[in-house]
């Protein structure tokens, strides 16, 4: 599969050098530390990017990433694995990593390969200029998602944790995710909160119910869960709130925003 950008010259700029300034502009210079997973927004950089940039800043982006990813779009399998081939942004191809894509297939059996629930899905690609900048040779495998029941996010997320222990070499889980969507920025607050203390106490299960029961439109919120079943599995111990913001801050208005915020799992 040759995937090509679906939201380059939208949702981030397709000249490449104008790519690379702005991601130099978004990630700030630090010491990346190792960590298991992150959530991070998929929204347009204008909106999304500085929240984005904050946590790719602060993390070591090994050579093989999963990228876990909401299906917007309702195409193809509940668990589409991308299949081999390459993607393609302004900054050049991201390799699919066979060897951990064949794992996910060995210990995750409802994963399916599959090119069309990721044709036109977001959520994955805009990850990818932010894992390239952080490291140019960076090669993945790509999960997009449509499943909401915690019994299926747990055995995912097991079959990945079976599947990262096999692969041997360090792995990041990145969960893309967008926080609460249409409200005020004070609602979107008040309900992310909640959402994020469960994030913030490695609680997959509760995150899906908190989510569910106060409406929270966390629309990444089983790649979040599934990412946070995984490194559990891996030995994670903590998790950290990096940054948070909403698109009120961008355009003036907080009636209605989208909330974006940034994750560490480690």
């Amino acid at each position: 599969m040759i995937r090509r950008p679906a939201v380059a010259g939208k949702f981030y700029t397709e000249d490449p050098d104008r790519l690379r300034e702005e991601l130099r502009s978004l990630i700030p210079p630090g010491e990346p530390a190792r960590v298991l997973g992150i959530v991070a927004p998929h929204a347009g950089y204008i909106y999304s990017g500085q929240v984005a940039g904050r946590v790719y800043g602060q993390i070591r982006v090994p050579e093989a990433v999963l990228v876990l990813g909401p299906n917007h779009t309702g195409s193809g399998a509940p668990v589409a694995l991308a299949p081999p081939g390459e993607w393609l942004t302004p900054l050049g191809p991201v390799p699919v990593n066979n060897r951990l894509s064949q794992l996910i297939l060995k210990h995750a059996p409802q994963a399916r390969e599959d090119a069309e629930a990721h044709r036109f899905e977001h959520s994955l690609e805009v990850q990818l200029p932010f894992l390239q900048y952080r490291n140019p040779g960076v090669c993945i495998a790509a999960l997009c998602l449509a499943i909401s029941d915690y019994g299926s996010v747990a055995a995912l997320g097991a079959g990945i944790a079976r599947a990262i222990a096999e692969y041997g070499d360090e792995v990041l889980i990145v969960a893309s995710s967008d926080m609460n969507h249409y409200e005020s920025a004070r609602v979107a607050q008040e309900k992310d909160d909640l959402a994020l203390a469960e994030l913030a106490a490695l609680n997959p299960e509760r995150l899906l119910q908190v989510c569910r029961e106060h409406r929270i439109t966390m629309c990444g919120v089983a790649p979040a869960a599934v990412m946070l079943v995984a490194a559990k599995l891996l030995g994670a111990q903590q998790s950290r709130l990096v940054s948070y913001t909403t698109s009120g801050e961008v355009n003036g208005d907080l009636d209605r925003v989208v909330a974006y915020a940034a994750v560490t799992v480690s």
